[in-house]
């Protein structure tokens, strides 16, 4: 079985935002990075080379595959702010329909910039999944 590339690492979190070329993605970043530390209540830690996550939990799938992932976390990818929403979203369609212009994967909230968000909305949203998580795999 592979080993899982993506595991958190001692890399600095801040060191990593303010290398973030883009001005406004960098800005976005430390902002969402001090928004999940005040609902977290823990400091960010570095997962791979991109992704800034806080918590873990451990999964295990039915096909034997296993690993560790952040409960919450974010990443500042050229195309859009990535912020991992880990329970998915088919629970949260009265928070999406309130956030303002975004997009969604799997797991993944899309947004170009914050100023296109409900910032109030986007700390519901985060405040919600990490509970979930929390109640899904606790520590």
């Amino acid at each position: 079985m592979s080993t899982l590339k993506t595991r958190r690492n001692d890399a600095d979190v801040e060191e990593f935002l303010a290398a973030v070329e883009n001005n406004r993605r960098r800005e976005d970043s430390f902002t969402v990075l001090q928004l999940m530390k005040r609902i977290t209540g823990e400091e960010a830690k570095m997962w791979g080379t991109s992704i800034v996550g806080f918590g873990s939990y451990h999964y295990r799938y039915a096909s034997g595959r296993e690993g560790d992932w952040p409960r919450i976390g974010f990443s500042p990818r050229k195309q859009s702010l990535t912020i991992y929403v880990m329970p998915g979203f088919s629970t949260y369609d009265h928070l999406l329909s309130r956030l303002g212009k975004h997009r969604t994967g799997k797991s993944c909230l899309y947004v170009n910039k914050l100023a296109d968000i409900d910032m109030d909305v986007l700390e519901q949203l985060v405040r919600t999944s990490l509970e979930t998580m929390r109640e899904r795999y606790p520590e």
